[in-house]
């Protein structure tokens, strides 16, 4: 016999909650009676995604590579809602260079940039949002709370012009269980997802060739993702205490090509 962390009535932080994965992951959460703040930069769409929640849903704008705006939106979901169980960090950016191009080496400020926000954000709302569970109550397990990650098939299959990106989300996926095993003690969860392609505004940035192009990879089923998908996964992360120190691909088998 065993139980599952609770989503209703449990506060949870989802970082780019305004769009694509992170949306969806806060409408689900909402639907089953979790309450969710927001952390984003989309003003707008933060907005109005809480003022049709019925109170579930509340934006908090910060940039996740910022400490105190970060701290500060934990703080928010902590005074509304109650002890934070749980995090989904979907924040990220795309980016794609080579490394010796036409015009010359890859721009070292657009690798930093991809790096901090993808790998330095992931790592400051990790620790930040851990030091915040690690004090809370218990339940059953001795679990305080779980923190769900995104890395990316390119963190194992970059693909040319992915250096940065891949590095990113390859940083992602390779402290997923030296963290989970350093938070055990406290009974802080740590997975990551490592999403393949999926239709989400930062994809539809794309060329209709490269979309194509990847789309033509996946076994099955034979399309893109969709966000809903990602936010099931994310559900029966949070519920599944077994469920630690992995990042779990959601990719259709996708094994992307070099190009």
């Amino acid at each position: 016999m065993f139980t599952v962390m609770e989503i209703a009535n449990n506060a949870f932080l989802v970082t780019g909650g305004c769009s694509g994965l992170g949306e969806a992951t806060a409408l689900l959460l909402a639907s089953l009676g979790g309450k969710v703040v927001i952390a984003d930069l989309n003003d707008a769409a933060g907005v109005q995604l809480a003022a049709g929640s019925g109170g579930a849903i509340e934006f908090h704008r910060a940039d996740v590579t910022d400490e105190a705006q970060t701290q500060a939106a934990i703080r928010a979901a902590i005074d509304r809602f109650g002890p934070l169980r749980g995090v989904v960090h979907c924040a990220g950016i795309l980016g794609a260079a080579r490394v010796v191009g036409k015009s010359g080496p890859h721009d070292l400020d657009l690798f930093a940039r991809i790096v901090r926000v993808n790998l330095i954000g992931t790592f400051n709302v990790t620790r930040l949002a851990a030091a915040a569970m690690s004090s809370n109550a218990p339940l059953a397990d001795g679990e305080r709370g779980v923190v769900v990650n995104t890395a990316s098939v390119a963190a194992f299959e970059g693909q040319i012009g992915q250096a940065a990106y891949a590095a990113s989300k390859g940083g992602v996926a390779a402290m997923t269980l030296p963290i989970a095993r350093e938070l055990a003690r406290f009974g802080i969860r740590v997975v990551a997802i490592a999403p393949g392609v999926f239709e989400t505004a930062m994809m539809a940035g794309a060329s209709d060739e490269i979309r194509q192009s990847l789309v033509e990879q996946i076994p099955f089923p034979a399309r893109a993702g969709n966000s809903a998908e990602f936010a099931r996964l994310a559900r029966d992360i949070i519920e599944n205490r077994m469920l630690n120190g992995s990042v779990i691909r959601l990719d259709g088998a996708l094994r992307m090509g070099s190009k």
